[in-house]
């Protein structure tokens, strides 16, 4: 009789993924510590990198709650720009970051918007040519 595994393969999975998130969360925070206690002359402790990291992780997690919950209700299942200027309407630089963001790129999607209608309208100038050539 085979063993049954107490944690599933999916948890498993979801473990160690959780894990390589945690560690690259770490090295980033320790990275950005290092740059600015070279520019500072401050030196971070392990234990206060660790903990940066932990704030970090324990409130992107607490970000993904609101964001999912903002969508749903507003009866979406999709979290939008909307729901991000929501979550960070308590720090008022990063909701002031967000939102030029967020203008940002709904400016750039509208000149992409326009360069394709102008594209789709534009006349082309090959088959104006082709036309005048079959009426001789």
């Amino acid at each position: 009789m085979a063993e049954s595994n107490p944690f599933g393969e999916e948890d498993y999975e979801q473990v160690a993924y959780t894990q390589r998130l945690k560690a690259a969360v770490h090295h980033t925070v320790g990275q950005m510590c290092d740059d600015h206690g070279e520019e500072s002359g401050v030196t971070f402790s392990r234990q206060v990198i660790a903990a940066m990291s932990e704030a970090t992780m324990k409130k992107c997690g607490e970000f993904a709650v609101d964001l999912e919950l903002f969508a749903r209700h507003g009866k979406r299942t999709v979290v939008n720009a909307d729901d991000v200027k929501l979550v960070a309407r308590r720090n008022r630089l990063l909701e002031k970051h967000i939102s030029q963001m967020a203008d940002s790129l709904v400016s750039e999607k509208e000149k992409k918007k326009t360069k394709k209608t102008k594209k789709v309208t534009a006349p082309s100038n090959n088959s104006d040519a082709e036309n005048d050539d079959s009426n001789m």
